[in-house]
Parts: C-alpha cells; sequence; structure tokens
C-alpha cells in the first residue's frame, strides 16, 4: 500500500502532490505557484499580499448563500530536518512517503503533515462541486515555521469572514481554544581565534540518535536535548583534563529540540584511552536517564583532522559554563488546564560563524506573556554574564481561549453528533497564527483542530492514516452547519 491508496482519496491525492512541491520556510515560491495553478483550473478568484500570503475564495453553494464566511487557515511551508546519513536537498528534492502500519511518514526526513494536511484539506473543500458550505476563503500564510511573519504581516481588509477553521492541530478529537506566545533570544559570542597547539590528537565527540521534537509540542516528554548532553560531558571532560575546543556545533532550528550536536576536541595521546573510557562512562548514564524517551541515543569518538584553529580558553570554559548553565524544558505548569505546559524554553542550536563567531539560539513560549518575558530574560541573563551579547525577538502573541465561541459549539455539537462522544476542548502550548489573527481582527470566531500527528519538526514525523478520515468527516459537517 502507498499513499495513492488511501482515503479519503481527494485529501490524500492532494496531499501528496504536496510532497512533491519544495516548500522550506522562507522558499515558499513553489508551493504559491502550485495553489496558484489550482486556482486558476478551478476558476477560483485569488489574491496574493505583499507578503506572499494567499487568499482564494468561493462564494457558497446553492442554498448556503445566508451561511457567514467562513476561512480555512493552513501555513505553507514547512520545517526541514533530515537524518544525518540521508541525502536529501529540501530546495530540489520531494519528499519520499511510506505507509508504515497505521500511519504514513516519510523516509529520512520531516514529512511536512505539519501543515501540508492542512492545505490538502482546504484544497480538497474549495476545489469540489459537490461539498456543502457557505461563502468560503482559504488563507494560506508563509513562514510559520521560522517567525510567523506571513501571520504577522497580514493587512486589514484582505479577509471578509468572521469565523476562521485553523486545519494545524495534531490531535484527532482535540478541538484547540487558546496557545502559547512565543520569543526567540540569541546569544551570540565574537572571539579572536586561536592557533592550535603543535601536538595533540583530534577527535569528534558526537551525540546522536535521539528523537527530537517539537519544543512546544513535544517539550513536556523529557526528551533528551543534544546540546546540553554535549556540554554535560564537556564540563566533566574540563574538571579532570586539559582539552582544546576546536569546534562546537548543534541543533537547527528554534522550534526544534536538538537532536544531534557534536564538538572537535585536542587532547594529549597520553589521556586518549582514558578519555574514551570517561566518554563510555557518561553515555551509560545518558543511556540510563534517556531509556524510557530517546532509546536510541549515542555518544561516539572518533578521529579528526587537525583543525586551522580552535577557540581561546577562556571562551571554552564562559561557553560550557553558559550552555549548561542555560535553562531547557519546562518552567511551569498551567494553573487552569490540567497537564497543559504553561511556560518553556528550549536550547535550540549552537552554530559556528566561521572562525569569529558562536550564535546560540534559543526559544520561550508561554500562555502568560508576564512569562514568557521572565524566563526570555532568565535565558539573556545566563549569556550577559559570560559576556555574550543578547538579543531578543519581536515574538508573537498567545490565543486567549474563548469558552464562549460560536463556532466551537458548532463544532462541539458535530464532533458529538457524527462520533457518539465528546471532543476534547484545550489549548496547545504550540505557537499557532490564531493570535496574530486575532491581533488584526478582533471579532473573529476561531478553533483548531487536526488529525494526529506525532514527532513533528523531527525526521519521525508521522501522520495516523485513519484519523485524516475522522477529521474529514467533522470538517465538512462543521462547514455544513455552521
Amino acid at each position: 500500500m502507498n499513499i495513492k491508496d488511501l482515503e479519503p482519496k481527494v485529501v490524500w491525492d492532494y496531499f501528496h502532490e504536496i510532497t512533491q512541491v519544495p516548500r522550506p520556510s522562507k522558499k515558499e515560491n513553489k508551493i504559491i505557484k502550485y495553489i496558484e495553478d489550482i486556482a486558476a483550473k478551478h476558476k477560483i478568484a485569488v489574491e496574493k499580499d505583499r507578503a506572499g500570503n494567499l487568499l482564494l475564495s468561493k462564494p457558497a453553494t446553492k442554498g448556503y448563500e445566508d451561511r457567514p464566511t467562513v476561512i480555512l487557515q493552513a501555513h505553507m511551508d514547512m520545517v526541514c530536518e533530515k537524518n544525518s546519513s540521508v541525502q536529501h536537498d529540501f530546495d530540489h528534492d520531494p519528499i519520499k512517503t511510506a505507509v508504515d502500519g497505521e500511519w504514513l511518514r516519510a523516509e529520512g526526513t520531516t514529512l511536512g503533515a505539519d501543515n501540508g494536511i492542512g492545505l490538502a484539506a482546504a484544497l480538497a473543500v474549495i476545489t469540489s462541486g459537490e461539498i456543502e458550505h457557505g461563502p468560503l476563503e482559504c488563507l494560506f500564510t508563509v513562514d510559520e515555521e521560522t517567525g510567523l511573519t506571513g501571520a504577522n504581516a497580514l493587512e486589514d481588509g484582505f479577509l471578509t469572514g468572521s469565523i476562521l477553521l485553523n486545519l494545524d492541530s495534531e490531535d484527532e478529537g482535540q478541538i484547540f481554544i487558546g496557545c502559547a506566545g512565543g520569543k526567540g533570544t540569541v546569544a551570540t559570542f565574537g572571539y579572536e581565534a586561536a592557533l592550535p597547539p603543535a601536538s595533540g590528537q583530534y577527535f569528534r565527540i558526537t551525540v546522536t540518535g535521539l528523537n527530537g521534537g517539537h519544543s512546544g509540542g513535544d517539550i513536556h516528554k523529557g526528551r533528551g536535548n543534544a546540546n546540553k548532553i554535549l556540554v554535560r560531558f564537556l564540563y566533566r571532560l574540563q574538571k579532570k583534563y586539559p582539552f582544546t575546543l576546536a569546534a562546537i556545533e548543534g541543533g537547527n532550528l528554534h522550534n526544534a529540540i536538538p537532536r544531534e550536536a557534536y564538538a572537535v576536541i585536542g587532547i594529549s595521546s597520553e589521556i586518549r584511552e582514558d578519555v574514551r573510557i570517561m566518554l563510555n562512562h557518561f553515555a551509560a548514564d545518558i543511556e540510563n536517564e534517556q531509556k524510557g524517551v530517546d532509546p536510541d541515543v549515542r555518544l561516539i569518538m572518533e578521529s579528526a583532522d587537525t583543525p586551522e584553529t580552535c577557540l581561546p580558553d577562556t571562551l571554552k570554559k564562559t561557553l560550557i559554563y553558559s550552555l549548561l548553565a542555560c535553562p531547557h524544558g519546562v518552567v511551569s505548569m498551567s494553573r487552569d488546564i490540567a497537564g497543559l505546559v504553561e511556560t518553556s524554553t528550549n536550547l535550540a542550536s549552537v552554530k559556528m560563524a566561521g572562525s569569529t563567531k558562536i550564535i546560540v539560539g534559543t526559544s520561550q513560549r508561554s500562555s502568560t506573556e508576564s512569562e514568557k518575558n521572565a524566563v526570555a530574560d532568565q535565558v539573556a541573563s545566563v549569556f550577559l554574564l559570560a559576556g555574550a551579547g543578547v538579543e531578543h525577538g519581536e515574538g508573537y502573541p498567545g490565543w486567549k481561549p474563548n469558552p464562549d465561541s460560536k463556532i466551537l459549539n458548532t463544532a462541539q455539537e458535530s464532533y458529538r453528533k457524527l462520533f457518539g462522544k465528546d471532543a476534547l476542548i484545550t489549548a496547545i502550548h504550540a505557537g499557532l497564527e490564531c493570535g496574530l489573527f486575532l491581533e488584526k481582527y478582533p471579532s473573529l470566531d476561531m478553533i483548531s483542530f487536526g488529525p494526529t500527528l506525532r514527532d513533528v519538526h523531527s525526521p519521525d514525523e508521522r501522520i495516523e492514516i485513519k484519523t485524516v478520515g475522522l477529521w474529514w468527516a467533522h470538517l465538512l459537517d462543521i462547514l455544513r452547519n455552521v
């Protein structure tokens, strides 16, 4: 069985087509053209704003002309992550999908169901000549994953609808009515590179095999952070043996828990085996700590070439100290919704910019604006004490739940009628574009819902096949009953 055999066929067919179109964040030109071509083929009105957001519009089907206009909303970009062993160019290569039992996944890369499945469902609705609905708009935004810049750039008057259905959630049977706000904090260490010692041997220490995941939706699961694990070892090593730090890198995207990290170190040949034994003991500790959530974690020590430059010894120490001290994970839980993370922070990436800068990327999330700013200040303080320059991003607002929402009531009644049980009404710790929409269109009535996805923002991303049909039936029934 493959993706073309799945039901509902119209949704999966569109999703398959979408997986064949490269669409990294900030590089959405190809997916924009794909959607514009579909609109032209089906004679659907389409507008594009200055940011690249698309708005497709279609009149009501017969008998539904008096209904309010509904907006179906999804984002066009995807997180581009792959396993280090996989050769894949996200700018040019299509995603290779595979049916794996009850799930659809990709082969060693992110699948892009976040939010390609939302795009697919919205396109399936608006291009159909049979689905019943009132006046309809489809809003497809750019660059959700790396800053929500499309939603942030949305202009007044672009939308006419009064009800918005966000199709970017990841748990079938749950209806989301709120989300966390987010903020990025970046620390930059500037330095003058030093020459490596004339003697010594160099080794690459690698942390790999972690599951990673979404820095919002998965932050409470206790998964390992490759950056934190790596600097734990370097801190221990620094206490016992002298070494040179020539390179350190880990993680990639601000909204992904880092799965892999490495450091290149130089040591004297006399302590090589001692360091290897020390790493093996440390690896055993990590494997024991992470066995319930990251059973495949590995720490590897391999020979490396002698580098041209290395970090000054003072920077090596302050960098290790600050990365180890930087908070990561859940900071507090919600007082209002059981089991919901209120505030968290992610030590997302450590990158070397040539031989003059090291850039540390972090992201903070919270349902409470003041707590979001407080944990961002806490992260900043760690790096300021270490002598780094620190900058905060503008961030984005959360979405405050509205329990009196009319579309929520419609969606609840629809789910109960279809499936004989209540949907769970909740909020999400991840960032959704809804908060920004509400800033620009304060009267919008919104919910967010979707099929079941797991391990998004990682190469283990997958979508539960049967839930797409359930979600699709729910979506169509809501449109009939608005």
